[in-house]
């Protein structure tokens, strides 16, 4: 039986392939930028397990609002925030988490959204890309991402790249901001409380899909109960 590659192990494979291609100047931007992250990040201000969420509403690609009321009527749910759909490793992480963890997710009757700040009409392109199953919603102005404290903005050799392209962070997303979200998964039972959270200042870095679904279970389990 062949080896099955972990998320991990895929964004891995992909980083070093491109670190043969990219040019040493944007490779180190790019790495410098994720390594400056993890040093400095602000863990304290995480999103973390038992905190109490308040009201939200999220605009999905193609269906509209989505209040946090909604999203856990029938059980729990699972957000998953990325940056924007042009990111690299973002279309890495949603495909996979599509095939590991939507279907297991479904079964235990939770829902599955990722959540960007990149406004719908550009959002919708990895949603309809992927074919992916599970939601896509835009998180307006980054509130929420603010609100869990899992935001980041581009550092200086970050923006001068990002403008040199042509194509400012800003503008691809629609946000006109140097901010997105650090990669991060978020498990809301249906009382509104945070019962699990992982957050990642590195977006090479991403949750697996077998600790998002252990996450869930203890929850579907504890309400059987």
């Amino acid at each position: 039986m062949s080896h099955q590659p972990s998320l991990n192990e895929t964004l891995a494979e992909f980083q070093a392939k491109r670190a043969e291609t990219m040019p040493a100047d944007k490779l180190k931007v790019n790495v410098d930028q994720r390594r400056l992250l993890v040093e400095t990040a602000e863990r304290s201000n995480f999103v973390k397990a038992g905190d109490k969420i308040e009201p939200f509403e999220l605009t999905e690609v193609d269906s509209g609002p989505l209040s946090l009321a909604a999203l856990v009527r029938e059980g729990p749910v699972v957000l998953i925030f990325f940056r924007f759909a042009g990111c690299p490793a973002c279309n890495i992480a949603l495909p996979y988490y599509n095939h590991h963890l939507a279907p297991e997710l479904h079964g235990l009757g939770a829902t599955l959204v990722g959540v960007s700040p990149q406004i719908p009409d550009r959002l919708r392109d990895i949603k309809e890309r992927h074919k992916l199953d599970f939601q896509i919603a835009t998180d307006a102005d980054n509130s929420l991402a603010r609100r869990f404290g899992i935001l980041y903005s581009f550092d200086e050799p970050s923006r001068r790249l990002s403008a040199e392209s042509g194509s400012p962070i800003g503008e691809v997303t629609g946000t006109g901001t140097w901010q997105l979200p650090m990669p991060s998964a978020i498990v809301i039972d249906q009382s509104g409380i945070v019962r699990f959270a992982d957050v990642s200042p590195d977006w090479l870095v991403r949750t697996e899909p077998a600790d998002i679904i252990a996450a869930v279970r203890a929850i579907t389990t504890r309400a059987a109960a």
